[in-house]
C-alpha cells in the first residue's frame, strides 16, 4: 500500500484535467451499459417472440422492443467511437503534459546532477517511463470504476425482478472484481515492478553495443559483453512471459467467474419461473445480462497485473523530481559592458579525481584569456564553471563582480556565449538553427555571420538556401561545417562575455587563419576565455596560460603556466 502512495504525484497532474476524464469515464460507462441493455434485451425479445409463436395466441408487441435493440446497438457502436476517440486524445494530451513537467525539471539540472545517470536513462524517464504511467489512467482508474458501477447497476436491476438474484449477482461479481483488480496486481507486482528497470538496462546495453563497437572488438570484449546482453534479454523475456500465464490465468478466473454467475441466475431463474414469480423472457433476460458484464471485468486482469511496472516508473520520475538544482538568486540585465570572469580558489572533483584544487584566474573586463592543455586536463571544466553547469567543491566563481552561485542561471547564460566542444544541431533548417543565437534575427544578419564564418557561398549554393534542413545532429553538414555553424549562432548572441572551446577544430589551416582574422575583429571589446589544445587554434589573446597536471594528479595554482 505504501507503494501505491508514489502515484499520488500523478494523480494530482491527472485531476487538472478532471472534466476531460470524468467525461472519458462516462464514455465508457455508456458503451458498458449498451452492451448490457443490448444483450438483455435480445434475449428478452427473442424468447418472448419465440414463446409468442409456438403459442399462437396473444398478441406480441415487436416495435417497442425492436426499437430498442437498434438503439443499444447504435448507442454502443457510437459510445465506443467517441470513446476510443475521446480517451486517446485525453491520454495524448496528459503525456503532453506529463512529458512537459519530466522535461522542465530536467532542463534545470546541472551537470554534475545530470552526470549520476547516462544520457540514455534520462531519456528512458522522459519516454518509456511516461508511456507506461499512460496506464493510470485509461486501465487502472477509470475500468475498474466503471465495472463496478455496472455490476451494481445490473445487479439493481436483475433484483427489480427478482431480488436473490441482484443479491447473487453482488455476492459472486464484487469479490471476482476484487480478485481481478487487486488479487491480479498482487500476483503480477514483483515481475512487472522489476521488469521496468530490466528493460531500461537492456536498452542501455543494445547503446553500449553500438557506441561502443569498435572499442570492444579491439580490447576483444565484444563476447562478453554480449553475454551480459543475453542474459538481461533472457531475464527479461522471462518476467515477461510469466505475466503473460498470470494475465491468462486472471482472465480465466474472471471468465468461469462470470459464467458461473450466469448458471447461477438462470437457476435462480428457473425456480422462480416454475413458481411463477418470472416470466421466460425475464429469466432469459436476466442470465444473457450477466453474460454481458463480461466486457466490464475481462480487461481488468490483463491491465492489474502490469500494476508494478505503473508504480516502478512513478518512483523512477519521482526520485528524478527530488533532485534540484537552486535557480533562484540575483537576475543580471542583458547586454551591457565587458564583464569580469574570476575563479577564486576553486576545487572540482569528479568522483576520486580531483580536477583542479586552488585555482585562481582572473579575467579583466574587455580581455582575452586563452587556456590551452591536453584533453582531459579541466578547460571545458572552466568553461562549464562560469555558465554555472554545476558549482565548485570549494571557492567561488564571480561574474562582474558578483558570485554566480548568487545569480539565476538563465539570467547569466544570457550574457554569455558558448561555444561547446560538441557542435550541437538540431533537425531543422539552417535558419533555425542560427536564430537560437538570436531569435530576431533578420536573413540579412543570417547571411552577414554565415559570411563571417566562411559558409556564405556554401548556403547560398544549397537547394533551399537558409531553408535547408540540417538533419538529425547536422548530419547533412561536414563536421567543419557543423563546427562553424555552432560558431555562427554564438556570434549571433553577442554577448559581452565569451566562452569559446574549440573554436576552430576540424578546419583546415586556410578556412582556421580566415575565421580567426573574423573572430578577432568580432571579440573587440568583450571579454573573452578561449579554450584549445594549441594557441594557435585560438584567436589573438592578450594572455595564454598552459594548464598542466600538478602534484598527485591535481591541477592548482601552479598548474597554470604563462606563455
Amino acid at each position: 500500500m505504501k507503494a501505491l502512495l508514489s502515484l499520488r504525484p500523478w494523480l494530482g497532474v491527472l485531476a487538472e484535467r478532471r472534466g476531460r476524464l470524468l467525461v472519458g469515464a462516462l464514455l465508457m460507462l455508456a458503451t458498458l451499459l449498451s452492451a448490457l441493455g443490448l444483450l438483455s434485451l435480445s434475449g428478452w425479445f427473442i424468447t418472448a417472440t419465440a414463446i409468442a409463436a409456438v403459442g399462437a395466441s396473444g398478441y406480441l408487441d415487436v416495435f417497442t422492443p425492436g426499437s430498442g435493440i437498434r438503439f443499444f446497438a447504435v448507442s454502443r457502436t457510437a459510445s465506443r467511437y467517441l470513446e476510443r476517440l475521446y480517451n486517446h486524445d485525453t491520454i495524448l494530451r496528459l503525456l503532453a503534459d506529463l512529458r512537459g513537467r519530466v522535461f522542465a525539471g530536467l532542463v534545470t539540472l546541472d551537470a554534475r546532477t545530470l552526470a549520476r545517470a547516462r544520457a540514455s536513462q534520462w531519456l528512458n524517464r522522459l519516454t518509456a517511463d511516461i508511456d507506461t504511467l499512460d496506464n493510470l489512467y485509461l486501465r487502472l482508474l477509470a475500468p475498474p470504476l466503471v465495472a463496478l458501477v455496472s455490476v451494481l447497476a445490473f445487479a439493481a436491476f436483475a433484483g427489480a425482478f427478482l431480488p436473490v438474484a441482484g443479491l447473487a449477482l453482488l455476492a459472486i461479481l464484487l469479490p471476482l472484481g476484487l480478485i481481478a483488480t487487486a488479487g491480479c496486481g498482487w500476483w503480477g507486482w514483483r515481475a512487472s515492478h522489476r521488469r521496468v528497470d530490466r528493460q531500461e538496462r537492456l536498452r542501455t546495453r543494445a547503446i553500449e553495443q553500438v557506441e561502443g563497437l569498435a572499442e570492444l572488438t579491439s580490447y576483444r570484449a565484444l563476447e562478453t559483453h554480449r553475454a551480459l546482453w543475453r542474459r538481461e534479454e533472457q531475464a527479461l523475456l522471462d518476467d515477461q512471459r510469466r505475466l503473460g500465464r498470470r494475465t491468462a490465468t486472471g482472465n480465466l478466473v474472471v471468465t468461469v467467474g462470470v459464467q458461473l454467475a450466469t448458471l447461477v441466475v438462470l437457476l435462480l431463474g428457473l425456480e422462480a419461473f416454475r413458481d411463477g414469480q418470472v416470466s421466460g423472457p425475464v429469466m432469459v433476460m436476466l442470465a444473457l445480462g450477466t453474460l454481458a458484464v463480461s466486457e466490464g471485468l475481462g480487461n481488468l486482469p490483463m491491465a492489474f497485473t502490469q500494476l508494478g511496472a505503473t508504480v516502478r516508473a512513478a518512483e523512477r520520475l519521482n526520485a528524478q523530481a527530488e533532485l534540484k538544482t537552486p535557480l533562484t538568486g540575483d537576475r543580471l540585465m542583458a547586454g551591457g559592458a565587458a564583464p569580469s570572469l574570476v575563479y577564486r580558489d576553486v576545487e572540482v572533483t569528479h568522483g576520486a579525481r580531483t580536477v583542479f584544487s586552488g585555482l585562481n584566474l582572473v579575467i579583466e573586463p574587455g580581455r582575452r584569456v586563452g587556456i590551452v592543455g591536453p584533453s582531459g586536463i579541466g578547460k571545458s571544466t572552466l568553461a562549464q564553471l562560469a555558465v554555472r553547469a554545476f558549482d565548485p567543491q570549494a571557492g567561488r566563481v564571480e561574474f562582474a563582480q558578483q558570485d554566480v552561485s548568487r545569480v539565476s542561471p538563465d539570467s547569466l547564460r544570457a550574457r554569455i556565449g558558448y561555444l561547446t566542444q560538441r557542435s550541437e544541431l538540431f533537425h531543422d533548417t539552417l535558419a533555425a538553427n542560427l536564430r537560437m543565437g538570436d531569435p530576431d534575427a533578420s536573413d540579412a544578419e543570417l547571411w552577414a555571420v554565415l559570411e563571417s564564418v566562411e559558409l556564405e557561398p556554401w548556403a547560398r549554393s544549397l537547394p533551399d538556401g537558409l531553408e535547408t534542413w540540417v538533419g538529425e545532429q547536422g548530419r547533412q553538414l561536414s563536421g567543419g561545417q557543423a563546427r562553424r555553424v555552432a560558431l555562427a549562432r554564438v556570434m549571433l548572441r553577442n554577448s559581452p562575455l565569451v566562452i569559446l572551446d574549440e573554436p576552430l577544430s576540424g578546419l583546415d589551416a586556410e578556412t582556421a587563419a580566415s575565421i580567426k582574422s573574423a573572430l578577432d575583429a568580432w571579440l573587440a571589446g568583450r571579454s573573452a576565455l578561449l579554450l584549445g589544445h594549441d594557441p594557435q587554434a585560438l584567436p589573438t589573446c592578450d594572455d595564454c596560460w598552459r594548464l598542466m597536471p600538478a602534484e598527485a594528479g591535481r591541477v592548482g595554482e601552479r598548474g597554470l603556466s604563462k606563455m
